[in-house]
């Protein structure tokens, strides 16, 4: 009857990866009973990756008190894997969504309590721990890890710098004797999928300082500091990794960790797939189902969909896509299998509201697969809201849309209001419809070979 692979990210804000999976696998089971059904939870190197990990591998959640960006307690968690292995997030205590919008000042903020976990790890007896690095707010060039494990940074009158964006210009110094022995006889693994160099027009403070809260003065100060501390790095390690892609990840911590750690720099959605055994599940299955909350420009690039897909497409299985929404002024490629998804006109409404989307984009192995959605069997919530001069009107909290493409077929509910429920039923509904086109074009297989037969015995 066939195998099934659900491996979707997570619909950030309403679905998780594992509920994804539960929902299509419900779905799919009404049109295959017999039929085996494997998930797996997945991510990108960002958000979700430890429990993606934990939960595939069978490991456990470990937390801590550690510091955050600005040197405050606050609980983070990481994941501790079978054979001595943690996953970490550096998120979980450097984050940039720990702080609020006034707080963000990449001249104080510090990667300090990433250290720290880091170091709590190795008391826990790992020896082989893959960091993810997106979602920093800092941009220390990985000062505050290093110093949590024992390095330290000195000005020129030998002075130990606390670690943070401000001191860059001022690291004369580095201090290697204190580091962590167990650091040499760990491996590390640093997931990033940005080609950002250290420093430069698009490197670590230009690019990303803004966002964490730099304004025009404050990135020419940290550019100038970072350039600085590049230098001094070189002299110490006898090379520079300065313009080197990926080194600006996360405020340079990327370059950190590839200097003091000698970590591996690898590709998130890539080194994910490997440790939860991809491939491995993949083999043998009809159809594999992924994907993400949001398709935009970056969904080819390091996403899970496109990860997925590319696996999918060398193995011969075809993969249908599912997102949450899509970025309403542009297309999304997908290299190794969707070829284009436009965007699906929005549904007139009145006023101004707040819109989110359910969205199935059917990749060229299924371009046949047509869905007709009657928005009666997403069985939408209705809501009462005050129209002109006050009175209660009915409306329609969400709208179905359905645009066939040369290179498949794009579904998008939009949902104003109760969006993790109908996000869920909307999901439900465009499973049940992937699992019966599958059916159907499996039973026309079935009987186009027993005519074949039929036909060969009669002459």
């Amino acid at each position: 009857m066939g195998s099934f692979l659900f491996a979707c990210d997570s619909f950030k804000g309403t679905l998780s990866s594992a509920r994804s999976s539960e929902l299509l696998a419900e779905e799919a089971r009404a049109f295959f009973p017999e039929a085996d059904f494997r998930s797996l939870e997945v991510a990108d190197g960002g958000e979700g990756t430890v429990d993606a990990i934990v939960a595939s591998l069978g490991g456990q959640r470990v937390s801590l008190l550690a510091a955050d960006p600005l040197g405050r307690p606050v609980e983070a968690t990481y994941g501790m894997l079978p054979g001595e292995r943690a996953v970490i997030e550096m998120a979980a205590a450097s984050g940039l969504p720990i702080l609020s919008l006034d707080e963000r000042d990449p001249r104080k903020t510090t990667t300090f309590g990433t250290g720290q976990m880091i170091l709590d790890a190795l008391d826990r007896g790992a020896r082989d721990i893959s960091l993810a690095i997106g979602g920093s707010a800092t941009n220390d060039c990985g000062m505050g890890a290093m110093r949590a494990l024992g390095v330290r940074f000195l000005d020129a009158s030998g002075a130990e710098l606390m670690g943070a964006g401000a001191d860059l210009a001022l690291v004369a110094k580095v201090d290697l004797s204190g580091m962590d022995p167990r650091v040499a006889q760990t491996s590390f693994h640093v997931m990033c999928d940005v080609d950002n160099p250290l420093v430069g027009p698009r490197g670590a403070t230009r690019t990303f300082g803004p966002q964490k809260g730099a304004d025009a003065a404050m990135v020419e100060e940290l550019e100038a500091g970072m350039v600085s501390l590049a230098a001094v790095l070189e002299d110490a390690f006898g090379t520079s990794v300065a313009d080197e892609p990926g080194m600006g990840a996360a405020g340079g911590l990327g370059a950190a960790a590839r200097l003091f750690l000698d970590a591996e720099v690898v590709g998130g959605v890539d080194w994910v797939l490997d440790l939860v055994g991809f491939d491995e599940a993949l083999s043998g299955c009809s159809l594999c189902v992924t994907g993400e909350g949001h398709a935009d420009g970056q969904s080819a690039h390091g996403k899970v969909v496109s990860g997925v897909a590319a696996r999918c497409r060398r193995a011969g299985v075809p993969c249908v896509a599912i997102v949450g929404g899509m970025n309403a002024f542009s297309r999304f490629r997908f290299e190794s299998g969707v070829h284009r998804v436009q965007r699906v006109p929005e549904t007139e409404t009145q006023g101004r509201i707040h819109t989110s989307t359910c969205t199935v984009a059917v990749l060229p192995e299924l371009e046949e697969t047509e869905f007709h959605l009657d928005p009666a069997e997403l069985q939408i919530d209705t809501f009462r809201s005050s129209g002109a001069g006050g009175q209660k009107v009915n409306k329609t909290s969400s709208a179905i849309r359905v645009t066939h493409l040369p290179t498949g077929t794009v579904v998008e509910c939009q949902d104003e209001r109760s969006q993790y429920k109908n996000k869920a039923r909307a999901l439900s509904v465009l499973a049940s419809r992937l699992a019966q086109a599958e059916k159907e074009k499996q039973d026309a297989a079935v009987s186009a070979q027993r005519r074949s037969q039929v036909g060969s015995g009669m002459r």
